[in-house]
């Protein structure tokens, strides 16, 4: 998991700063609400996104920066762990449901 991004929003209390985030990284899905994606191989690209966070204004920093602490705080370990349960159970229920078809098929 890519973290660095995370505790950047975590630590600023002062709910201010923008984060330049890679497309490619692995919190970039999570983060997207509130960072500046950019492709990291694309020179233009990341010049444009670099003078777009200097000329940001203070009202769309906190914005971004609330909306990304927010993400941060709410989709902790605890809600990763919730996450892969359910997609577990969802997958459980399936195959059961699958299996069924397939002995009922079998059986006649």
């Amino acid at each position: 998991m890519n973290l660095v991004a995370k505790e950047y929003c975590a630590c600023r209390i002062d709910e201010d700063g923008v984060l330049i985030l890679s497309q490619f990284a692995g919190a970039a899905e999570q983060l997207k609400p509130g960072a500046l994606l950019v492709n990291p191989y694309d020179v233009e690209q990341m010049a444009d996104t670099i003078l777009q966070a200097f000329r940001m204004n203070q009202a769309e920093r906190s914005a971004r920066m609330k909306r990304m602490r927010r993400i941060v705080r709410n989709e902790n370990v605890f809600w990763w762990v919730d996450s892969f349960l359910k997609a577990g159970a969802k997958l459980t229920a399936h195959s059961e449901r699958v299996a069924r078809t397939r002995r009922f098929r079998f059986a006649r």
